[in-house]
């Protein structure tokens, strides 16, 4: 692997951490907004066609985040609706994205059998 697609998956990624930091420090939204913000702005640009060449640049620095997720539903909807037409706007996202909710769904139930969760103290 070459050290500087490393470097520039480490950047693009730092990038993104460090955007999603300040909207968490300089706002008032709550952390599942900001996830819906990720999951929407990678549905733009995989729906635009900037999310590919930003892959092939940054790999997992931005595939990582749930930018990953959205794109990954545009590309589905994409795909369906080249397939089935009008009804593959409905078809698409489920189909794109099931193995990545199965495993969110199947990882977090785990998660909860082995550790006990704690209510979160109001500050």
């Amino acid at each position: 692997m070459d050290i500087s697609k490393l470097f520039l998956a480490f950047l693009v990624g730092g990038i993104v951490c460090a955007l999603i930091q300040v909207l968490i420090d300089l706002t008032k939204l709550t952390p599942a907004r900001i996830l819906v913000i990720l999951v929407c702005f990678g549905t733009f640009l995989g729906a635009v066609g900037l999310y590919e060449s930003l892959f092939e640049l940054a790999g997992a620095g931005i595939s990582v985040p749930l930018i990953g997720f959205g794109a990954n539903v545009a590309k589905g909807v994409k795909e369906a609706v080249d397939s089935f037409g009008f009804i593959g706007i409905f078809k698409g996202p489920f189909a794109a994205a099931s193995a990545g909710c199965t495993a969110a769904l199947i990882f977090g139930y785990l998660a909860c059998l082995i550790f006990k969760g704690k209510p979160k103290r109001s500050r």
